[in-house]
């Protein structure tokens, strides 16, 4: 794994100045060893429309072997190699993630990342026909379905652990992101969201504790959301085009437009999956809180800097599927 070379001025050790949340359920945390890797059992494609291009496109999921990590290589690029999904290919970009390498890029992997990384998949080359995934409904679900149909398949590796040993807190007061230590090993994120009152989103918690049965259920299928004051200016971008309401949440004065919630913190679970996609990026299980104050996906990447620039790799032991 490759270090990243210089962290943000903004990044600073330091205690969270965060609201307080109940965390008693922290405290059940199972104690495990290194996991072993893991892959999939058989290739699987999904296949819907691009949020950026608006095209067709098909995604094909492949395993590989240990140590391969998680890759996208673009098949609209002929002979071009894969691209690592790792922090030292991310670029720069606003309210999403994209990864590129020697003029190839791949947009949006945020989600498919989430499905892999929430399922627990750490070695696996995807495969594109266009510069971005399908965007789907803006959940990670589909990716997630095909992956419980090709089946997960353990290798004879451990999977990497990366242990948060200090307080890392990146952002601003009042859309930070702070990192602590756990008691025990294992990860959990808890994310708080308030726009304001007079945001028809309305303030939400929640707290996630990773696992691959729970993350299938409670946060696959929640969906990235905008407010339809917002819409305008993305499509001005170049993103969003051709998608309706019944595409993604689009939150008007009263809430979704011709859409519905499927749960009250709907919008708290997504911004958990990003959370899970963007974190991907270390290439390693991470291992401690992450908690999160009306962050985005800059502050998840200023996060990945400084666990790779100040936390350590677990020492080996035994490992378990």
């Amino acid at each position: 794994m490759t270090g990243v070379t210089a962290v943000p001025h903004h990044l600073r050790l330091t205690q969270s100045r965060m609201p307080a949340y109940a965390r008693d359920n922290l405290a059940s945390l199972p104690q495990r060893s290194c996991r072993s890797q893991h892959t999939l059992g058989r290739s699987v494609a999904c296949h819907g429309v691009g949020f950026v291009t608006g095209a067709q496109v098909e995604l094909t999921l492949h395993p590989a072997a240990p140590g391969f990590g998680l890759a996208f290589q673009r098949l609209d690029c002929p002979g071009t190699p894969p691209v690592p999904a790792t922090r030292d290919s991310v670029l720069p970009r606003q309210r999403r993630t994209a990864i590129g390498q020697n003029g190839v890029v791949i947009e949006l992997v945020e989600h498919v990342l989430a499905a892999l990384a929430g399922l627990q998949v750490d070695n696996c080359l995807v495969t594109l026909d266009a510069p971005e995934p399908p965007g789907f409904d803006g959940s990670c679900r589909p990716v997630v379905e095909a992956i419980l149909e090709a089946g997960r398949v353990a290798q004879d590796a451990p999977r990497p652990c990366l242990i948060i040993n200090r307080v890392l807190s990146v952002g601003l007061p009042g859309k930070q992101l702070t990192l602590r230590p756990l008691a025990r090993p294992g990860l959990a994120i808890s994310y708080h969201l308030d726009y304001g009152p007079h945001s028809p989103i309305r303030p939400q918690n929640r707290t996630f504790l990773a696992d691959p049965a729970d993350f299938a259920t409670s946060i696959a299928g929640c969906r990235t959301f905008v407010l339809d004051s917002e819409v305008e200016a993305l499509k001005n971008q170049g993103l969003g085009q051709g998608l309706t309401h019944q595409d993604l949440l689009v939150f008007g004065h009263d809430g979704p437009i011709d859409n519905h919630l499927l749960y009250p913190d709907e919008c708290a679970r997504h911004k958990i999956l990003d959370c899970i996609g963007d974190f991907a990026l270390l290439g390693a299980d991470l291992w401690g809180h992450i908690d999160a104050c009306c962050s985005g996906h800059t502050d998840n990447h200023d996060a990945t800097a400084a666990v790779l620039q100040h936390c350590h790799l677990a020492p080996v032991v035994a490992h378990a599927a």
